[in-house]
């Protein structure tokens, strides 16, 4: 059974067929029943390659996990922030369409290609690290894309992320106003948008209170995992010279500096004060559980579906959303004050 049977059997053309299927207006209402008639009792449902080729929208959105170096399925927030956007988008009838990125590596990836392919009616772009150039490619495209900790410029794109300057601001400030003086920051070495507006809106808050500017206390990883975090600890313990404070530029940063000093004898926070970023899970289970800024994961994945359903719909020509953080004080920072747009937790 198909199109094609079905207006044979109504006496109809195959384009009205295809109209009918797509709630075209021009037909008329004995002609439509007719139709629909027919189809109910043969029980024909068209394909969805037929819908798309009659009203040029697939209702599939493409999910990329962007750069040679993703964040795919491991990584907590992302995942999380996926979530909420495939719950929120799936209500407003789309359905996801993972993209892989390992098998096209070597020969040069081509994202926009394969939207085309799949008649994908928008993409939702993952930022990860040496983002591929194809990336920038589909960006620039007429298809509309949403990133997400990325910085998108395409006039059928905008990008979704937290205020990262203001989360090292709190930071600092938080701090500051509990005695610190001696601040650290643990980063990551590769190229990231996230993590220089991190590091750089923290020496700009130092600079504000006229606290020092230490370059052997701002120090990088390779990577955003806890062992990253516990070998830069180490190291600082090894040279004897460590601050009084630590920002971690990601949680699992902060979890391997925390368990690096507690190997070596140092309290936390009594000896020395650590303030992660994402806020994940884990946070609440540490010892001493984590202080964090939140990044508002639920608010990041229902923009981000919004803002494309949005653009898909020719309704949206903002360039860049960004999210306030929140700092959620536990433990590992030495205070349990509270003080705005903050949330403290026993």
């Amino acid at each position: 059974m198909n199109i094609k049977t079905i207006a044979s059997m109504a006496g109809v053309s195959v384009a009205t067929v295809s109209k009918i299927i797509n709630n075209y207006t021009d037909i008329s209402e004995e002609t439509r029943q007719r139709v629909l008639k027919i189809m109910e009792e043969t029980g024909y449902r068209p394909s969805s390659s037929a819908k798309t080729l009659a009203t040029k929208k697939s209702n599939l959105v493409g999910v990329i996990f962007a750069g040679k170096l993703n964040v795919d399925f491991s990584h907590p927030f992302f995942v999380d922030i996926i979530n909420v956007f495939k719950k929120q988008i799936g209500l407003l009838g789309y359905d996801l369409l993972f993209f892989s990125n390992e098998k096209f590596l070597d020969n040069g990836e081509d994202y926009l290609a394969r939207s085309k392919y799949f008649s994908v009616d928008g993409c939702i772009i993952i930022a990860g690290d040496e983002v591929e150039k194809s990336v920038f490619d589909l960006d620039a495209s007429p298809i509309p894309c949403i990133g997400v900790d990325i910085e998108l410029t395409g006039a059928s794109s905008c990008y979704i992320m937290s205020d990262n300057q203001k989360i090292s601001m709190k930071v600092v400030e938080h701090f500051y106003m509990n005695g610190y003086r001696e601040m650290g920051f643990i980063g990551i070495e590769r190229p990231s948008l996230v993590i220089k507006q991190r590091e750089e809106a923290f020496i700009a808050s130092l600079k504000r209170f006229s606290l020092d500017v230490r370059p052997e206390w701002i120090v990088y990883g390779k990577d955003y995992a806890a062992e990253d975090g516990y070998q830069i600890a180490k190291a600082w313990i090894q040279q004897g010279d460590l601050p009084r404070a630590i920002f971690a530029a990601t949680d699992l940063l902060a979890f391997g500096a925390i368990r690096a000093f507690k190997e070596s004898g140092l309290r936390v926070p009594e000896d020395i004060a650590v303030i992660g970023c994402d806020d994940i899970e884990a946070c609440r289970y540490t010892d001493p559980p984590l202080t964090t800024v939140k990044q508002d994961k639920q608010k990041i994945g229902r923009l981000a579906a919004m803002v494309l359903f949005d653009l898909m719909n020719k309704q949206m020509n903002t360039k860049c959303i960004k999210v306030e953080p929140e700092l959620v004080i536990r433990t590992s920072c030495g205070a349990q004050q509270n003080w705005n747009h903050t949330r403290v937790e026993g």
